[in-house]
């Protein structure tokens, strides 16, 4: 029997571990020009959660007692394609079963000889792309500018900084933990970095943080630390909307300031985006990664989870802050 997890019903603010249900299912049989994957590796994201409202979104939401899916690493181990052979890696948008088929639609090669599989759930992944695409393209960052990175130990948010310094920003970050602070500065080499969890007035740490404002704002969390953030952007500064996690749960919208003022007064930009608004540019992004990460340029770190029955509470840890860089189950 092959194993799969559904969504069980609708999370109320928080996810829980009810919300998700084991289920098992016969084996599944593949035809001509199909392929047979063995899940290697799950990536779980805090994006999931809104897909997991039954709301207007840019991406459907999940339907109830179907699996969920997300990105994730398999291996195939039969093919009736020809474009797959035994043996090969791929990584697309799967569903989380232990054994699954596809016609192939999607699907991408990778190979492990040059980075480890899991590197092409992170780095070298969406994550990457999105952390790369997003500053490049919305920030366009420039030498000397000030960056601050909200999030910034997450899977995103640590290579965002790391990119700002290549490009020859002053990056500034922002974790949950002293733990993280320390990672920010020593592993990822951000000049600055701040702990929410300790700081009492955001808006007076940045302003310390940042002595000659802030010109680009790379956004993982929303809600009370950006709020901070944006009391202190500079003129022509560039917000980059990637995520919300602190508001993603809240069963009612919060109100905090209106950003319309600072926005005006500043010729401000603050834009949203999905990583596939960008989907052209995504070879130009690989290009610089890799080379970036082979030349030592680019580190990163993983949280990896093992076993296929834990990847619900691997997800759940996400809104607990207990990952740094990026969490992924290992099956």
């Amino acid at each position: 029997m092959n194993k799969s997890i559904i969504l069980n019903k609708r999370p109320v603010g928080k996810p829980t571990a009810s919300d998700f249900k084991f289920v098992s299912e016969e084996m599944p049989r593949i035809i001509d020009g199909e392929v047979f994957l063995k899940t290697t590796y799950v990536s779980v994201d805090p994006y999931l959660r809104g897909r997991m409202n039954d709301a207007k979104s840019y991406i459907a939401p999940f339907q109830l007692d179907k699996p969920i899916s997300s990105g994730i690493i398999a291996e195939v181990v039969e093919s009736k394609h020809a474009g797959f052979t035994k043996g090969d890696f791929v990584s697309g948008l799967l569903e989380w079963k232990e054994f699954q088929k596809s016609k192939g639609e999607g699907l991408m090669k990778v190979d492990r000889s040059k980075a480890p599989l899991s590197a092409y759930m992170g780095i070298l992944g969406m994550t990457g792309l999105t952390a790369y695409l997003g500053l490049t393209e919305i920030g366009v960052p420039k030498k000397g500018e000030t960056l601050v990175v909200s999030g910034a130990a997450g899977a995103v948010g640590s290579v965002v900084g790391q990119i700002g310094k290549i490009l020859g920003c002053r990056v500034v970050g922002i974790a949950g933990t002293d733990e993280k602070v320390e990672m920010l500065l020593s592993t990822f080499g951000f000049d600055r970095a701040i702990n929410y969890n300790t700081t009492k007035n955001m808006g007076e740490a940045i302003a310390t943080a940042c002595p000659n404002g802030v010109d680009i704002y790379f956004d993982n969390v929303g809600g009370s630390i950006s709020d901070g953030v944006l009391a202190n952007i500079n003129k022509f500064a560039r917000v980059i909307i990637c995520g919300a996690i602190s508001i993603y749960n809240e069963t009612s919208m919060p109100t905090g300031p209106r950003v319309e003022p600072l926005l005006l007064k500043n010729s401000a930009l603050m834009q949203g985006f999905i990583i596939g608004n960008y989907a052209r540019k995504f070879p130009e992004a690989m290009k610089h990664l890799a080379e970036w990460l082979t030349d030592g340029k680019l580190t990163y770190k993983e949280t990896v989870v093992a076993g296929f029955d834990n990847i619900p509470q691997a997800f759940l840890d996400l809104f607990e802050g207990k990952n740094k860089g990026k969490m992924i189950v290992r099956i």
